[in-house]
């Protein structure tokens, strides 16, 4: 069982930064593969950026490549995605998911694949 809880949303206008958290608990972090999504109002979740268990590995949408950075600090049991030049097509709820169960390929993106989510931190971009 793993608990995830996201932070750092928040209302920034075009070209504003954030930093996204997510914390974990319940088992070791370095077991399971990471990854952040988004949902806007009416369209299905879509995966942002994924990572691996080590961090060797990254993937990210090409809506967000260039601009969207995913860590993560498995001493502290966080990952963290660092958001930049934001538009207002960024905005939705933004989750991240835990993997514990998928070991094949560099990272995973599939949201099926995704065994806990967190409660989600809305994310709004205004002009």
């Amino acid at each position: 069982q793993v608990r995830l809880v996201e932070s750092g949303g928040g209302s920034v206008q075009s070209g504003g930064s954030l930093r996204l958290s997510c914390a974990a608990s319940g088992r070791a972090f370095i077991n399971y593969a990471m990854g952040w999504f988004r949902q806007a109002p009416g369209k299905e979740r879509e995966v942002v950026a994924a990572i691996s268990r080590s961090s060797s590995s990254t993937y990210y949408a090409d809506s967000v490549k260039g601009r969207f950075t995913i860590s993560r600090d498995n001493a502290k049991n966080t990952m963290y995605l660092q958001i930049n030049s934001l538009k207002p097509e960024d905005t939705a709820v933004y989750y991240c998911g835990a993997d514990l169960t998928t070991w094949s390929g560099p990272v995973t993106t599939n949201p099926s694949n995704y065994d806990y989510w967190g409660q989600g931190t809305q994310v709004t971009v205004s002009s």
